[in-house]
């Protein structure tokens, strides 16, 4: 008997996420922000259901267990067993492409019991460039340019999963902090549907992607 669960379990896509790269000037990336960004998106992956998650950053603790295990000191039967690890076949980067951040006086200003209403206006907007590589072959699979933007008088981001480590924490509740959580919601959605559900979600990201290009196009200025 065929069961749609057990085989859609069964065919996941495995992925792994590498550490975020920066190619941009941003104030608020720090020596930690890409291992925290790749840690987001992880967490975003797996709550999708959609993919088996391989964790990379922390295989080492995995390999001392099983290390421990051999050595006999601890029981078989209870013991990590080696050659068990569950390989990515596909391995997600990001690189931090592009990062603007705008803050603009509005006038009347108004602060009431500690609370401040107006007086300025900050805008955010990031865009980060995502190549999922085939372990395989070593070929790109799949790649795209996600973007954000995002103001303080937007309001929140969706259903966000995960949450903000290290000293990305401090940016959660502002601009910078919505754009990145669109980032990353973004990507997860695209993955989502180019890995797994395809067919016709596919024709927004074509749009989207279209739309960004003619956007970049106009942007440029030729002498």
């Amino acid at each position: 008997m065929f069961i749609a669960g057990t085989a859609m379990a069964a065919s996941k896509p495995v992925l792994a996420v590498n550490e975020f790269k920066n190619e941009t000037s941003a104030a608020w990336w720090y020596g930690g922000a890409g291992r925290d960004l790749a840690d987001m998106l992880t967490n975003e992956l797996a709550g999708t259901g959609k993919f088996k998650m391989v964790e990379r950053e922390k295989l080492a603790a995995v390999l001392d267990e099983q290390d421990l295990a051999d050595s006999g000191r601890v029981s078989k039967k209870t013991g990590a067993q080696i050659g068990k690890l569950t390989g990515a076949k596909y391995i997600v980067t990001g690189s931090l492409s592009a990062f603007e951040s705008d803050v603009k006086g509005t006038g009347g200003g108004v602060s009431f019991r500690g609370i401040s209403v107006g007086g300025k206006k900050e805008d955010a907007y990031l865009a980060v460039d995502l190549r999922v590589i085939d372990t395989t072959t070593g070929e790109i699979e799949f790649t795209r340019t996600v973007e954000a933007r995002a103001s303080s008088g937007g309001l929140a981001v969706g259903v966000y999963r995960g949450g903000f480590g290290g000293n990305l924490s401090k940016y959660e509740k502002t601009p910078t902090g919505k754009a990145i959580r669109a980032v990353i919601m973004e990507i997860s959605e695209y993955l989502s549907c180019a890995m797994v559900d395809q067919g016709d979600c596919m024709a927004e990201y074509q749009a989207k992607e279209s739309s960004r290009r003619e956007k970049t196009k106009k942007s440029i200025k030729l002498d």
